[in-house]
């Protein structure tokens, strides 16, 4: 595996003028059929914040290239890029080669901003303009891949052969396999020597779109709305970029935070950090990072220029320990992290909040149901003496099986794997018991349930881990999923006169522990994430 070097620092010192010091263009591709769709979709980019339209000609029904570009370039409110996508590089223009030339000659003389073309033609569409541009005009040439993202040589050789053309503006589109893919793309943005806008498509791909700003692409993506108006896969809103992402605060010395993890789309983190960041104006953006290796993810982008923090959900809860240079005491003995952070000098360090979110949200839930207040018991925890079943065994379980025990609870773990559930038993000095039996226990009543399991996660909504009828031997049920807020065992339980406790409790309180870390101690932001997370519910 390759180790990627992002010295983004190298972009603020160098001296190669507007590239350099503007920040990362906002442009939005125009898709619609006709000419009043696409004008319509303008107005409706600028309202929203972009700041360049792409007008795609290959994707209008019918086009007449002296009266349809007049009308969209000089009615246009944006600067606008002119694309002519054929077939043979992922568009939908079929016709004569030399028509499909003539239509973008014609769309720089109108007056547009840049000419998007394609690296096969660029050569020879560059020589008949010579001499001819406009002042302000700029040639883009572009190269796509939708099978994968070749070797940082191959790249660096495209734009090599991008720059020979005498193209303004290199582009280089990729497909990702791997989210690591992104890094050598990101070393060609920050190295290249002409302005380039670097993209690499697919969920995978999502980093390259919010951190063009942070390794100097010169231009990004963003669509309308979700469907129709996406044009590449991966390809975020302009909305979700700018208010979620914070995507015009992001600088070269932005920090990195995000989450590791697959999946992390149902996420509400990137909303809950990005909003905290800005609000006491912190430098630092939060985004989502879908990992399939995570060794391979931490070795790749192992500069502090690139990430300086994360979170770390399922599945690598467990697997990650292994590659941290320092695991916090606690952590260790629970066997599981969901919290790392870089040193300045690249040692990763882990942590485990998911206890301290779980346990309290647990705690504080027994408190109001026994009408008793933290000062008034503060010694002595409302789940000593306790039973407290706990399903799943998984990074969630140990954490809330460890919590537990050391609250002076006695502790049944319960797991499609009994020889899993039977190790972190030991761990804890409770008691394993199959998953499939536990609807039947019930040795105890007032007992205390706590689901660390996916069973009822978005998208299987109508799934729980245990029977209803099951659920009258316990005083209370904790569900660590979030999303959905109200899952089905929830609900059930609730229908039974039971006490819940939220999984979003477990989320913002473990998310105050990492925030204080990310920030270096400011403020918890207990109630915007209260609000947050009641609002995105």
């Amino acid at each position: 595996m390759e180790s990627v070097s992002l010295e983004t620092s190298k972009l603020q010192s160098r001296s190669d003028g507007e590239f350099v010091s503007s920040p990362t263009l906002l442009c939005t591709p125009l898709v619609g059929a006709t000419v009043d769709q696409m004008l319509a979709d303008i107005r409706r980019a600028k309202e929203i914040g972009s700041d360049v339209v792409e007008i795609r000609l290959d994707c209008l029904r019918s086009f007449n290239p002296a009266s349809d570009l007049q009308t969209l370039i000089k009615q246009s409110p944006l600067p606008t890029l002119v694309t002519y996508r054929p077939v043979w590089e992922g568009g939908q223009y079929e016709g004569d080669e030399t028509r499909r030339q003539n239509a973008l000659r014609l769309a720089m003389e109108l007056g547009a901003d840049y000419i998007d073309v394609e690296l096969q033609v660029a050569h020879d569409f560059i020589n008949s303009i010579h001499g001819k541009k406009p002042d302000n005009f700029r040639v883009i040439v572009s190269s796509h891949n939708f099978h994968n993202t070749p070797s940082s040589e191959t790249i660096g050789n495209l734009v090599a052969s991008i720059q020979a053309t005498g193209a303004d503006i290199a582009k280089i589109v990729t497909t990702a396999l791997d989210i690591t893919d992104c890094a050598r793309i990101f070393q060609i943005t920050v190295h290249s020597h002409i302005p380039t806008i670097g993209i690499v498509m697919g969920e995978r791909g999502l980093i390259s779109h919010l951190l063009s700003p942070k390794f100097g692409g010169y231009l990004t993506y963003a669509a309308l709305d979700t469907g129709p108006s996406i044009s590449v896969p991966g390809q975020l809103t302009v909305k979700d970029l700018i208010d979620l992402y914070n995507f015009r605060l992001i600088r070269p010395d932005t920090k990195v935070y995000g989450l590791v993890g697959k999946p992390v789309g149902q996420s509400k983190s990137p909303l809950l950090y990005n909003t905290a960041f800005k609000s006491v104006g912190f430098n630092a953006v939060y985004v989502p990072f879908l990992v399939d290796d995570v060794q391979k993810f931490l070795h790749t982008y192992s500069s502090p220029d690139f990430f300086s923090g994360c979170s770390c959900t399922m599945p690598f809860k467990e697997a990650a320990i292994k590659y941290m240079d320092e695991v916090d005491p606690i952590a260790k003995k629970i066997g599981a992290i969901n919290h790392i952070m870089r040193k300045p000098n690249g040692k990763l360090v882990a942590f485990n909040t998911d206890y301290v979110g779980a346990i309290t949200a647990i705690e504080d839930g027994l408190r109001e149901l026994n009408g008793t207040t933290t000062t008034e018991c503060a010694a002595i925890s409302p789940l000593a003496g306790k039973l407290v079943v706990v399903l799943g065994a998984g990074g969630a379980g140990k954490a809330l099986a460890y919590a537990a025990a050391q609250k002076g609870a006695r502790v049944v773990v319960s797991n499609r794997s009994l020889e899993r559930a039977a190790a972190l038993a030991a761990k804890v000095g409770g008691k394993a018991i199959p998953l499939s039996e536990v609807g039947e226990f019930h040795p105890e009543e007032g007992m205390v349930l706590a689901n660390a399991t996916s069973v009822g996660m978005k998208p299987k909504v109508d799934e729980t881990p245990i029977p209803k009828h099951a659920l009258k031997h316990y005083c209370m049920v904790f569900d660590a999923i979030y999303t959905p807020k109200e899952t089905r065992l929830l609900q059930e339980a609730k229908e039974m006169g039971i006490a819940v406790v939220y999984g979003t409790e477990m989320v913002i309180r473990q998310a105050f522990e990492q925030y204080k870390n990310f920030t270096g101690g400011l403020p918890e932001p207990q109630e915007l994430f209260r609000q947050l997370m009641g609002k995105h519910a």
